[in-house]
């Protein structure tokens, strides 16, 4: 046995918290059992149903049985691969992708494999950080501020990367969540001509990309493409967060990652499950009913997002409309004075009390990389029935406020609750 230095995993998750967005949605199912009403904006999964065709390709695929290879059905990591290249141009071949259960897996494979400081911008989803304490790794918060919609600038990742060189991993995911903002092209154009100056690896989490409201997504991986890896599935576009498929894709430069990260799959999930994979291959596909599906989704969530954070707005709260995704960040510290006369001066302490005298179920701020003092939640608002939403939208409709209230009322309700609340007397 060697007597070097050695890393101590188990000192590593010794203590570690479950992850906050699981934690929050076992909380609110344990609330809404005891007959309690609960508006759930804590858990970010998809409110719309998975696509009729991928659902009944798994049904024609349940009879699939054999282990498939490591890396992924090599047919759906083609489809894949030409996906990417129909809609935005990148040139990935089968053997340039790895498939995953879920892309929060794969991301933990990256970080294992590659041995560097984690660049994350402030706020960024709660698991980022905690896999990288698991594994040892620095993790250096890169700020970003209220008045620039919570965005990553280039001159501040220069200024985390001036000094020694040495490997540095960028997770910069967008549509982003928390704050439901993106980036413009000629941001990333921006943020890649840092990257490569320094030789930062950027993870592209771009599982958020097809629910860009507007319908584009501008990938930096389109401006340093020898240096991104992206990542992406299944979960938040097409409504199965709970099938479990994710995937990475790399330039030829990163194969090698690619394959270190094929290596510990094989001794650790092996593959993902035959019949998921062979499903999968559906949703990749050219389809004019995805299409409207996908169009219809972020015709409702732009929507609706906008309608929540003017509710918000109006009440004080310093929050901008998402562009993607299906979350808001409102901070409302413009009423630091009136919640600190009600014994709440940090966000989770803001969290908690409007659960408790509100039923709605947020994240604080802190869990995403921001100060308690700021006194900001994210809200998933998809706490509504999206198969009844999607079939009542016509192709085209924008949905007007009658349409939200009845269709998506409990996410509006919640937001009028949490206004009242904040705007109370102190």
């Amino acid at each position: 046995m060697s007597d070097g230095p050695h890393f101590n995993l188990a000192a590593q998750v010794n203590g570690l918290a479950p992850s906050a967005t699981l934690a929050i949605n076992e909380r609110s199912a344990r609330i809404a059992g005891k007959g309690v009403r609960v508006f759930r904006f804590g858990l970010g999964q998809s409110p719309f149903p998975v696509p009729p065709d991928v659902v009944q390709a798994l049904a024609d695929a349940a009879a699939e049985k054999d282990y498939l290879p490591v890396q992924g059905l090599y047919s759906l990591r083609g489809t894949i691969a030409a996906w990417h290249q129909r809609n935005y141009g990148h040139s990935f071949g089968p053997d340039d992708i790895i498939i995953g259960p879920g892309s929060k897996e794969l991301i933990f494979l990256l970080q294992l494999v590659y041995d560097a400081e984690l660049l994350l911008p402030s706020p960024s989803w709660v698991s980022y950080g905690p896999q990288a304490a698991i594994l040892g790794r620095d993790v250096r918060w890169l700020p970003t501020h209220l008045q620039d919609g919570l965005r990553l600038k280039p001159d501040t990742l220069a200024a985390a990367c001036a000094g020694e060189r040495r490997p540095r991993l960028l997770i910069l995911n967008y549509p982003n969540n928390p704050t439901g903002a993106t980036y413009s092209a000629e941001d990333m154009a921006a943020l890649g001509a840092v990257a490569r100056e320094h030789g930062v690896l950027v993870l592209s989490d771009e599982i958020y990309g097809e629910v860009n409201h507007d319908g584009t997504h501008a990938s930096i991986a389109t401006a340093y493409p020898e240096g991104t890896i992206i990542s992406s599935g299944l979960s938040k576009w097409c409504g199965a967060g709970g099938w479990r498929l994710g995937y990475l894709a790399a330039p030829d430069e990163l194969r090698y990652l690619i394959d270190a990260m094929a290596a510990v799959a094989s001794e650790t999930f092996t593959s993902v499950s035959a019949p998921i994979q062979y499903a999968a291959i559906r949703a990749f596909e050219p389809s004019p009913k995805i299409e409207l599906y996908l169009q219809k989704s972020r015709a409702i969530l732009k929507a609706l997002g906008g309608t929540i954070a003017q509710i918000l707005s109006d009440a004080g709260a310093h929050v901008t409309a998402p562009e993607g995704g299906f979350y808001l960040f409102p901070a409302f510290s413009a009423h630091r004075a009136r919640l600190a006369a009600r014994g709440i001066t940090t966000s989770p302490a803001l969290c908690e009390r409007l659960l408790e005298e509100t039923g709605v179920a947020t994240l604080p701020g802190t869990c995403f990389g921001r100060p308690a003092s700021e006194l900001s939640l994210r809200l998933s608002y998809v706490n509504f029935d999206g198969g009844a939403a999607l079939g009542a939208l016509e192709p085209g409709a924008i949905p007007d406020s009658g349409f939200l209230k009845r269709y998506c009322g409990d996410a509006v309700e919640a937001a009028e609750r949490m206004a009242f609340w904040v705007t109370g007397p102190s």
